[in-house]
């Protein structure tokens, strides 16, 4: 039984047309898919760029840290000596004020 209120839509349209109309479906399929892999090329090649940028970055800034810590090793190295002969200059004028027989030195 076929439904009065509804037009049936089959053999309604010539075959060149229906033809023409699948034709241009597929035209226009393969230019969205042609898109797509040009916009996925594009997202890569932007993400790639991305990528490399922040690794440049990431390294110059971790070079920038080894030299803070190379600098700060020598100025520590530096307070240390100068701490040693604060000390040791310490150490010889209280030497030389003390009474004599009395032994100040460190040992």
């Amino acid at each position: 039984m076929v439904d009065s209120g509804k037009t049936r839509k089959i053999m309604t349209k010539p075959l060149p047309q229906i033809l023409d109309e699948i034709e241009d479906s597929i035209r226009l399929a393969d230019e969205a898919a042609k898109n797509a892999r040009d916009a996925a090329l594009e997202a890569r090649q932007a993400g790639e760029k991305a990528f490399d940028e922040a690794t440049k970055i990431a390294n110059e800034r971790i070079a920038e840290v080894e030299q803070i810590a190379r600098d700060a090793r020598q100025l520590s190295e530096l307070l240390r000596l100068a701490v040693m002969d604060g000390i040791k200059a310490i150490d010889k004028r209280l030497s030389q004020k003390a009474p004599p027989g009395e032994d100040t030195s460190r040992k």
